[in-house]
């Protein structure tokens, strides 16, 4: 096995800073693939809490100005992963969350902040780094969407780039203007380059320039190339296809592990299921629902938004209330609908809780109380929550797109409902009800899940290949 050097570039990364499922994939993948022979190190972005946690990193190099204001290049370690850090106060040392304000509002110079990771990933790519030269550069998402572009611009030998869209949404588009002040060739800006309709998109600049495409379910990657499911890109990607693949994301089952799990209440394995009832009651009475061992209790773990479908599971609220059913939601988001689920739960008490913001401790909780675990969203290109809910033995209710479809089996892991609307979410709840009401159906579902590999293992193995075929295509080239 050809050991081969990957630098993957990331703006979150768990367990270190965590906004969403990208830091999950971040964080577990490079640790999967040692197994396959690959090392991986990863760049993030040297925000306060990653300073807090590296400390004692190694300082590799010092800029006295680096787009705008004195940088550092730091090497250190951290919960398995190997890092490098971009520390450049002026640009990251901010509070709160990576990429808003605290009034929720894109931070301003945002395309400035993550022009400046690409560009020392292209600069680690080029060798800045003498102990640690790249096969790959990996870039996710389109924080790290230019890395590809810089490389491809900068007209040097250079190693092999791979694109990874998490979610289609979020494309990092700004005004043309800043192609010159990021360093960028004003030849970079056309069709064929980082030009979007007048502007620029990292994300853009990542898809048309980098040599491997992939996205993290085989679903995703197809509906990706459609008009609606494209966003803007799916002539893009049809012209791409032949380097655009799909590979599912995994879970760190080491971490998402009720057999082991330090935030539940009872911990248990697929031969100790009725050990389960005990994180139920205690999910029960921590969210102050009525203790009843009868009633089905549905759990939520999401963002609060339009494509997680939250707006359809309100609509859906006479099934769950009229049949009996129990709803326990850990989420945050859109304003809106986070006043309109406090608002329920206060109609509801005992039946219906709603805990807006995010806490580690009770989503686990939930996924190990709750009879069921539900993600009606519109597109999902991955999903992780229902992995985990799998892997904890709460049946995943679920619409049926992106990677939500290729991880969930009607009536045999779960359920799955489309077109997505509110009526065929409520259908989807009634059959789930039915079978919860039938324990033996209800036990046979719950062993299936528990029986699902949700691990990277193999899925880490696909992107070792993805990178071995692409190091030697470039060889032969």
């Amino acid at each position: 096995m050809t050991p081969v050097r990957v630098l993957a570039v990331a703006s979150e990364v768990y367990p270190i800073i965590k906004t969403g499922g990208l830091a999950d994939v971040a964080g577990a993948l490079p640790i999967a693939l040692k197994a396959h022979g690959v090392e991986m190190r990863t760049l993030m972005p040297g925000y306060p809490d990653v300073m807090r946690l590296l400390s004692g990193a190694e300082e590799i190099r010092r800029w006295p100005d680096y787009f705008g204001g004195p940088g550092r290049l730091l090497a250190g370690a951290r919960d398995g992963l190997d890092l490098f850090v971009l520390d450049v106060p002026h640009l990251y040392e901010r509070p709160g969350n990576p990429y808003v304000t605290a009034d929720g509002v894109d931070w301003p110079d945002n395309g400035v902040r993550f022009a400046a990771l690409s560009r020392i990933a292209a600069d680690i790519g080029h060798g800045l780094v003498p102990a640690f030269v790249p096969d790959v550069v990996h870039a996710h998402d389109w924080q790290a969407g230019l890395a590809p572009a810089y490389l491809h611009y900068d007209n040097r030998p250079r190693p092999g780039t791979v694109m990874t869209i998490h979610n289609m949404a979020y494309q990092g588009k700004f005004s043309r203007e800043l192609v010159g002040s990021i360093g960028l060739p004003w030849d970079s800006f056309n069709v064929d380059g980082v030009e979007y309709f007048g502007g620029i998109s990292f994300l853009k600049a990542g898809l048309q320039l980098a040599d491997r495409i992939t996205t993290v379910s085989p679903t995703y990657a197809r509906e990706i190339q459609s008009d609606e499911g494209g966003m803007g890109f799916g002539g893009l990607l049809r012209e791409r296809a032949s380097v655009l693949s799909g590979i599912l994301n995994g879970i760190d089952i080491s971490v998402w592990n009720p057999h082991t799990d330090p935030h539940i209440a009872y911990r248990f394995s697929a031969e100790e299921l009725p050990f389960r009832s005990a994180n139920k009651a205690a999910l029960q009475q921590r969210l102050g629902l009525d203790p009843r061992p009868d009633a089905l209790l549905l759990g939520v773990i999401s963002r609060l938004s339009w494509q997680k479908g939250l707006d359809l599971l309100l609509k859906a609220m006479p099934t769950i209330l009229g049949d009996g059913m129990q709803l326990a939601l850990l989420g945050s988001g859109d304003a809106e609908l986070q006043d309109r689920y406090q608002g329920t739960a206060r109609g509801h008490p005992g039946r219906i809780a709603a805990v807006i913001g995010y806490d580690e401790a009770l989503a686990h909780l939930i996924q190990a109380g709750s009879d069921a675990l539900l993600v009606p969203s519109r597109f999902e290109p991955c999903g992780l929550t229902q992995l985990c809910a799998l892997r904890y033995g709460a049946v995943p209710i679920v619409s049926r797109v992106g990677g939500l479809a290729d991880t969930v089996t009607d009536a045999a892991t779960g359920f799955t409902f489309g077109p997505v609307t509110s009526e065929n979410l409520s259908a989807a709840l009634a059959r789930a009800s039915l079978a919860f009401h039938d324990k033996p159906a209800w036990r046979q579902l719950q062993l299936a899940g528990l029986a699902t590999d949700v691990s990277w293992r193999n899925r880490a193995g696909e992107y070792a290949t993805l990178y071995r075929d692409l190091v030697a295509s470039r060889r032969t080239a």
